[in-house]
């Protein structure tokens, strides 16, 4: 096994510095920041390292790994996190079915065990959000020895040669908690920071080839300007989501664009200040 991780780990490995040039965009969609980012989290996924992925709503986080899972060809499993988050929804549980006539008891497996045994990538979203006391059971799935004893069937699993983690978290956010540092540990961690610039043109130029360009430039600089706010401290972190922003470029192809970014920016956010600034700053670039 050891032989086999090692030889997996350089084909990958050699994979990414080959195409050094071509990083820049994922295959999933994914645009990078910088020209780093996108290798270096692709490095650490084919060293076996589970990936933290910490930015604000909407930065790109699960489109990054969504391109991870796109660039290697490994199916990927989601874990949205909550205080609801238990073991069974981690590992699987067991159930009653009948078969040949007969009741017997089957262990449905869940996204983690599945993931392990097939050699898949988890990907777990908002992994701040669940309880601490729940999380400690991956801990041996996440550090060296990558490796679960399944404590509703005794099965000791050891994870597949390809098998991936990569987390995810908003900073700060209502109903979140600071990761405990045990499993903070285990993560290699990248800060994923909205995209600007060129960049973000690009996002919009290849996301909506046929919108009017002027609608694009509206919805580019009004990112830009929402991004500023945020730094000023006078807006929250949510106000500049991408996501929102496309949602909204892909409304105004069909209604006002006013009202689009009322409906898919303003109207998320929960300070009346704030969405009043949102739409004042919006009404600068629709003519």
């Amino acid at each position: 096994m050891h032989d086999l991780v090692k030889k997996i780990k350089n084909e990958r490995l050699a994979r990414v510095y080959s195409e050094e040039q071509a990083l820049l965009i994922g295959n999933g969609g994914y645009i990078s920041p910088d020209p780093t980012l996108w290798q270096d989290v692709l490095i650490s996924v084919a060293l076996q390292k589970p990936v933290l992925l910490k930015g604000p709503a909407g930065s790109g986080k699960t489109k990054l790994a969504e391109s991870v899972s796109a660039y290697f060809g490994q199916p990927m499993h989601s874990i949205n996190c909550s205080v609801d988050l238990d073991a069974e929804s981690l590992l699987g549980f067991k159930t009653i079915v009948q078969k040949d006539g007969e009741t017997v008891i089957e262990f449905v497996e869940g996204p983690v065990v599945k993931a392990m045994k097939e050699g898949h990538l988890l990907y777990i979203d908002e992994i701040n959000m669940a309880k601490a006391e729940t999380l400690p059971i991956l801990h041996s799935v996440l550090d060296y020895r990558r490796m679960l004893t399944n404590p509703f069937t005794g099965e000791v699993i050891e994870a597949h040669p390809h098998f991936n983690v990569i987390s995810a978290i908003n900073e700060g956010y209502i109903g979140t908690a600071p990761m405990n540092e045990a499993l903070k540990n285990r993560f290699i961690s990248y800060s994923i920071p909205y995209l600007a610039g060129e960049q973000l043109k690009n996002l919009w130029e290849s996301a909506f080839p046929n919108a009017p360009q002027s609608l694009k430039n509206v919805m580019y600089n009004l990112a830009e300007d929402l991004k500023l706010q945020v730094q000023n401290g006078l807006l929250s972190e949510e106000a500049a989501s991408i996501r929102s922003l496309m949602d909204a470029t892909e409304l105004a192809q069909y209604i006002e664009p006013l009202r689009a970014i009322r409906y898919a920016v303003a109207e998320k956010l929960d300070d009346v200040g704030e969405r009043e600034l949102v739409m004042e700053l919006a009404k600068t670039w629709v003519k």
